[in-house]
């Protein structure tokens, strides 16, 4: 094979400057791949790749500003930066890590990328044009934390990264959007009708795999979901809950009701 997809994901994943890699992986064609989807390739040092900033502490140490403020709104927008910034981590090292699954599967989290990516770019344009950077305030580190703790197991991997991190995300959209609309940033908000919009679409496809997996497996969904949240102490999930982004991204109504026991 001459040019490997889950190879060249394990590559760019080691790329510490975010810009570099959200340019490099944005314009990845699916096309201009082969997908060996039995092919075990060997950890490296290096993963993810990290720049020197932003600083990466505990998320109590993370100071509360009012996004009234310049510094405020620049520091929720910072914040959901690094959130793609890891996202973008996580979508390429789920192609390169597991093995054994339908070139299908691949593909998908090629697209979860690049869409990734584009989310980076554009609310890291928006941090430049407000006078900051990306890396101007501290992050925490919670998402690539549980992608380490289910890095041998694809099943949790899915449902604790996709079905419980990321989907959180459609539920906190609303209120972010609120904020940015109550001090002007209309932009903001559109950016994250966007990130929304697609990142429904990124929730759906773990929620597709993850079923896949469990049908395979025999596995009861909603119970095995409990099962492997206690075991990798995943976050209590606490509403409000955008219902319909969940609904749009594939659970159904015995999951949506698991949430409010």
């Amino acid at each position: 094979m001459t040019n490997p997809l889950r190879r060249q994901a394990q590559q760019l994943l080691l790329i510490c400057c975010p810009k570099e890699k959200a340019a490099t992986v944005r314009h990845l064609a699916a096309d201009a791949f082969n997908i060996d989807t039995t092919d075990v390739i060997g950890d490296v040092d290096g993963i993810p790749g990290r720049p020197q900033r932003p600083l990466l502490v505990h998320p109590s140490q993370l100071k509360h500003r009012a996004v009234g403020t310049p510094e405020g709104r620049a520091s929720l927008i910072h914040a959901l930066t690094h959130i793609e910034s890891n996202a973008i981590d996580l979508a390429l090292d789920v192609i390169w890590h597991f093995d054994g699954m339908p070139e299908r599967f691949y593909l998908d989290w090629l697209r979860v990328a690049r869409e990734e990516a584009l989310h980076f770019q554009l609310l890291s344009g928006h941090l430049n044009s407000i006078g900051f950077a990306y890396g101007d305030f501290p992050a925490h580190n919670g998402l690539w934390e549980m992608a380490e703790k289910t890095r041998g197991d694809l099943l949790a991997r899915l449902a604790l990264v996709p079905r419980t991190l990321e989907a959180r995300g459609l539920d906190a959209s609303p209120a972010i959007k609120n904020k940015l609309i109550s001090v002007g940033d209309r932009q903001g908000a559109d950016i994250l009708d966007i990130i929304l919009r697609d990142e429904i679409g990124h929730v759906a496809i773990g929620n597709h795999w993850y079923r896949h997996l469990c049908t395979l497996k025999s596995l009861d969904p909603i119970s095995t979901y409990a099962r492997l949240a206690e075991a990798y102490g995943a976050p209590k999930l606490k509403g409000p809950f955008n219902l319909a982004a969940r609904r749009a991204a594939g659970f159904d109504e015995a999951e949506l009701a698991q949430l409010d026991a």
